[in-house]
């Protein structure tokens, strides 16, 4: 063997060793510039996960309420209390009302102009609350259909209410309904509202209403609205039929002046079927009709 190759042997011997050194070198190097290098960092016996904790379970019972105020050992222990009680009583026990007009309107048609209006009132706090309802129509004849509604409304979840109460009919013709309903905020923020009537005669009526409103800009919001209404029989004295008696669909579009000052323009769609066009047509109306509206939203 020649010299020059027996020179070369012990670098070539010490070339794996070396590759593998280098490989390493730079996380120990990483490891001793940084002592917390290779750890996990998310959560540690000293240091909190930065995860954020998860809401609370609102199926889960509240924590009792603590009964060891230190305040008591300083001052009166019944003025303490009376002040808790003005502290509960502001932060959620509030007894609030609000009247809402929500629908206050001419309605422009072939065949003659009418009105229609619908609202409520209500008064309590976030649980339980007295609500007193009213919707009706007419023309230039007088008033064609109204009635008033008034229900025990008790919170059953986080965007419902149970509604229970008694309807009264003034036009046309009176009569007396139990009423069993609800309102809820759906997906979307879509209002949304039903409720069954039995009369004092065996009738049952049903109805199903919902609406959402499109802010278009602050002020200025388009309103689609639907209103359906069901029978389980025919009843001849107020005209309906069996069935998907009527149904409405609307279009709004209101200027907010103020949140609670609102007046609108739009166009509504009203259909009968069955046979309650069967008697309107008897009675020498239309089964459908188109109607320009103008009106006023207003609360207070």
């Amino acid at each position: 063997m020649k010299p020059a190759l027996i020179a070369l042997l012990p670098a070539l011997w010490a070339a794996p060793a070396l590759a593998q050194h280098a490989h390493h070198a730079p996380a120990e190097e990483a490891s001793a510039q940084d002592p917390h290098a290779g750890h996990d960092m998310g959560a540690t016996a000293d240091q909190p996960s930065m995860e954020p904790p998860p809401l609370p379970d609102r199926e889960t019972a509240a924590p009792p309420a603590p009964t060891d105020h230190l305040a008591d050992r300083i001052f009166d222990p019944a003025a303490m209390e009376r002040a808790r009680a003005v502290l509960r009583q502001e932060h959620g026990g509030a007894q609030v009302s609000q009247v809402m007009l929500s629908l206050f309107e001419r309605q422009v048609r072939s065949g003659g102009d009418g009105y229609h209006w619908a609202g409520e009132a209500w008064f309590g706090g976030d649980i339980d609350r007295l609500v007193i309802k009213s919707e009706g129509e007419g023309d230039r004849h007088g008033v064609e259909r109204a009635e008033v509604q008034a229900l025990y409304s008790r919170a059953t979840g986080l965007y419902t209410d149970l509604q229970i109460g008694v309807r009264q009919d003034l036009e046309p013709g009176s009569c007396t309904y139990a009423t069993v309903g609800f309102e809820t905020l759906l997906p979307y923020w879509v209002e949304a509202e039903g409720a069954v009537f039995v009369s004092s005669k065996g009738d049952v009526l049903a109805r199903a209403e919902g609406a959402i409103d499109w802010r278009l800009t602050q002020r200025l919001i388009l309103q689609p609205r639907a209103e359906l209404n069901f029978a389980a029989q025919d009843v001849r004295e107020t005209g309906t039929g069996s069935g998907l008696s009527d149904a409405e669909l609307g279009l709004r579009l209101r200027y907010e002046v103020r949140r609670e000052f609102a007046p609108y323009v739009g166009v509504t769609w009203g259909r009968r079927f069955g046979r309650t066009a069967d008697y309107a047509r008897a009675d020498g109306q239309g089964a459908s009709d188109t109607s320009l509206v103008l009106g006023l939203r207003a609360w207070f």
